[in-house]
């Protein structure tokens, strides 16, 4: 009897934890460091995991440097060998919170939010204010965000006679549809 109550009551706490994050490993990451009259530099991760603390407004993210995919092979080779060295830097993290978040004011309208926190990046790390864009799709909670980063903040070295074809500062745009605990305020 003892091990069944103790069985419900882990089987309890999971599920309060559980509906306490909100969780996705589908999330989408776009760079793009493209520069006029020259070959576009960007792209895309669809690998991205997200979690955000439904109490706290923490979010943590983390992509796979390799998982980032350009329309040219070369391209990828050459961000992976070269520039983002992923062999020794496999991931970038990014830590913070959403503040003010609370599961309850967002609807199926995008509500906007100051985010914070610090990217870890090529062995560097460095403050992030933007906004954060929120809203209910589809049972999931949606977040989108965009900021830009410089290369040089995370020693990203870019050589010189390459320099005029890739910018400095690289736009970074995320979206992440988080899914959502069902309750009887979502089915």
């Amino acid at each position: 009897m003892k091990k069944i109550i103790l069985l419900l009551l882990l089987f309890n706490a999971n599920v309060i934890s559980a509906q306490e994050e909100l969780t996705t490993t589908t999330g989408i990451i776009h760079f793009e460091a493209s520069v006029p009259l020259f070959e576009e530099v960007k792209a895309t991760n669809n690998e991205a995991t997200c979690v955000i603390n439904t109490k706290t407004g923490a979010i943590a993210s983390i992509v796979l440097i390799k998982d980032f995919h350009f329309k040219i092979s070369m391209m990828e080779k050459h961000f992976n060998e070269n520039y983002m060295e992923s062999h020794s830097y496999p991931k970038a993290v990014f830590k913070g919170n959403i503040e003010g978040f609370n599961l309850n004011i967002i609807g199926t309208s995008p509500k906007e939010f100051k985010l914070k926190g610090i990217l870890k990046l090529h062995g560097k790390s460095k403050k992030i204010n933007t906004v954060a864009i929120l809203r209910k799709v589809d049972g999931k909670l949606e977040f989108i965000s965009e900021f830009n980063v410089a290369s040089k903040d995370f020693d990203v070295k870019i050589p010189e006679m390459l320099s005029v074809k890739v910018a400095e500062t690289v736009n970074i745009k995320t979206l992440f549809q988080l899914n959502m605990p069902i309750s009887p305020n979502n089915p």
